[in-house]
């Protein structure tokens, strides 16, 4: 069966919509969106950190989530660890090559946030306070 070109542009869209579970923008979006992740990427920017170290880097974060976060990057590939036995065991983790790649959009997105947030701030008090008069 021939397809039309607007049925060809449909399925090709369906196909990358990130409304879509299997959509890969979607999927990574999903991966990276934590302020966790960003800022340990953001700590692992020096190169090669033990836990310990990364605990202190990322303030906020509690053990428990630190170390998930880190599986996490692990899994998608982000980050490697390497565990050297002794007492006690000491492990350290990297950004890896694809981590890199993705660190460059990390800091743009961080110089953004910096370049807008007061206008961000500004829209947002300026939202709260029309809705509060509408109340």
């Amino acid at each position: 069966m021939t397809l039309t070109a607007e049925q060809k542009r449909q399925a090709e869209q369906k196909h990358y919509n990130a409304s879509l579970d299997l959509c890969p923008a979607r999927q990574l979006l999903e991966a990276i969106s934590s302020k966790w992740v960003t800022l340990v990427m953001l700590a692992l920017v020096d190169g090669q950190q033990r836990h310990s170290h990364l605990r202190k880097r990322v303030p906020g974060a509690s053990q428990k989530m630190l170390t998930s976060t880190l599986r996490s990057l692990e899994r998608d590939g982000l980050v490697s660890r390497r565990v050297t036995l002794s007492v006690p065991v000491r492990t350290d983790y990297e950004l890896t090559p694809l981590g890199h790649s993705l660190l460059r959009i990390v800091f743009e997105m961080k110089n953004w946030a910096e370049e807008n947030m007061d206008a961000v701030a500004a829209s947002r008090m300026e939202h709260d306070r029309h809705k509060l008069a509408f109340n």
